[in-house]
């Protein structure tokens, strides 16, 4: 028996436009943390681009505080407690002091199953000689946040942000790279476009969840760099 085979190979399909990224400007976004200073910065620079958010805190009147004072610049900003603020948003950004970071998720785990989950905290420690990266027992705080919550889509990102400048009502844009890791690529292309919604910014892909502990580390040497040169430091990543 013999068989035929063609001598032209078969077409592949174009490599996607790692820039074509999806409409996220009708999702909610919950912001967990939001009445600190990075989770107000996040939730002020994202409903100042036309996003709908919703601001959580573990007291809900505390939430509505936030979003009140904030909504005096802004619309499409509101307050709640933490579980409504979860249950209620499409993709919820996790901006929780690190030392409340795993009770918080533990806590939550069942209204954040099924949602998009963007980890950006940073787990350090402070001495005299100044900021230093702890390393927790997952890999990073993404890790432990995925462990915690299996049946999310847990990603990382919005590590880098000075929350100065997110707050500062008077600068239009923020000229800064938002590094995004994660599992699968559609959740990090929506991450990634949501990044882009504040002028100024870009989410840049940069690796799956194992890669998040150094990227979370790096905010200990940007503290360093603000401290010796009186600056608000971002990143930006060359040739891309």
């Amino acid at each position: 028996m013999t068989t035929s085979s063609s001598s032209e190979s078969p077409q592949q399909a174009p490599a996607k436009d790692p820039w074509d990224l999806p409409d996220v400007s009708g999702l909610v976004v919950g912001v967990l943390g939001g009445t600190g200073d990075q989770g107000r910065g996040l939730a002020y620079r994202l409903a100042r681009a036309g996003q709908k958010v919703i601001i959580g805190s573990r007291a809900a009147e505390r939430a509505a505080a936030a979003a009140a004072e904030l909504g005096r610049g802004v619309e499409g900003i509101e307050g709640a407690d933490n579980a409504e603020c979860a249950r209620r948003s499409d993709i919820v950004i996790i901006a929780v002091p690190w030392d409340g970071h795993a009770k918080t998720l533990e806590a939550l785990r069942d209204d954040l199953a099924g949602k998009l989950v963007v980890d950006c905290v940073n787990p350090l420690g402070f001495d005299k000689k100044g900021a230093y990266a702890l390393k927790p027992e997952e890999g990073s705080a993404a890790e432990q946040a995925a462990a915690l919550l299996p049946e999310s889509r847990v990603t990382a990102a919005f590590h880098h942000l000075s929350a100065v400048l997110l707050q500062d009502e008077a600068i239009e844009e923020i000229d800064t790279d938002v590094l995004v890791l994660g599992e699968r690529r559609a959740d990090t292309d929506v991450v990634q476009a949501l990044a882009a919604r504040i002028p100024g910014m870009r989410g840049v892909f940069a690796g799956r969840l194992r890669n998040a502990h150094q990227v979370e580390s790096l905010v200990a040497n940007l503290i360093s760099v603000n401290r010796r040169y009186k600056a608000h430091a971002g990143l930006r990543v060359t040739d891309v």
